[in-house]
């Protein structure tokens, strides 16, 4: 069986090679890379580990949706580039979302960091996300390729477009969640502080529970968490970089 692994990137050059040296090797993998407009090199490296690297139009469902496209996997895995799997975490994932009949489904977030906070941050996100089958990208969206493809792939919107998608997968069949093997950076919440970006993503996932128009929650993300400008790369750059993963 043949695992589509879809990375979207956008200034990626510090995290991208940890994911790329431990997939490349890989017979049941194929790797695809989409970038969105990096200016430090992302593509470069990943052209190093792997022949399928596409560019695109920065933004989520943009890039997800051009992985798709190319990837002839018969299940698709989207990952975000500062992200790593433990060993044998391949192979637990193909086991569960064959041997369970799932339509697809997420790993359970765990932080790379021994703080407590970090993992009570990820105790009750993956309460959450159990409690509503609800994961986003951040925890390795997986969902065989079929499924995505008469969902019609994600939706275009400026925020929160994988948890449209997953709105239509759970109505499609069962989610299958993994409790290890997924290790996500801290990367996304230190930039403004882990409590403030926590609060910040669970109050916009409320209000898009309660058909807040995506428009306006990309508007008060950018206010709330206004991106911050990396050395070497311009402010549209960062902006699109931070909405790239977080949206």
């Amino acid at each position: 069986m043949l695992i589509s692994i879809i990375v979207p990137t956008l200034n990626a050059a510090k995290s991208l090679p940890v994911m790329l040296r431990q997939l490349s090797d890989r017979t049941d993998v194929e790797l695809l890379i989409v970038d969105g407009g990096s200016t430090d090199g992302t593509v470069e490296i990943a052209q190093a580990f792997t022949p399928y690297v596409f560019l695109s139009h920065p933004g989520q469902a943009r890039q997800l949706n051009t992985g798709a496209q190319h990837a002839t996997g018969d299940i698709l895995l989207f990952l975000p580039a500062d992200t790593f799997l433990l060993p044998l975490a391949m192979d637990d994932f193909q086991r569960r979302i064959v041997g369970t009949g799932a339509v697809g489904g997420a790993f359970d977030l765990n932080i790379d960091s021994g703080d407590w906070l970090y993992r009570w941050t990820a105790r009750i996100s993956n309460r959450y996300t159990r409690f509503f089958r609800s994961p986003d990208s951040a925890q390795g969206l997986f969902v065989w390729r079929q499924v995505f493809n008469t969902l019609g792939g994600f939706p275009d919107l400026p925020i929160f477009s994988d948890v449209a998608f997953v709105r239509k997968l759970r109505r499609a069949g069962r989610l299958a969640f993994l409790r290890g093997g997924l290790v996500t950076s801290t990367r996304r919440w230190t930039a403004h502080g882990l409590i403030k970006t926590t609060l910040v993503n669970w109050l916009l996932r409320l209000l898009y529970r309660l058909w807040i128009s995506p428009r306006v929650l990309r508007q008060l993300d950018d206010h709330w968490l206004p991106p911050v400008v990396s050395v070497g790369s311009t402010r549209q750059s960062a902006r699109a970089a931070v909405r790239s993963s977080n949206d």
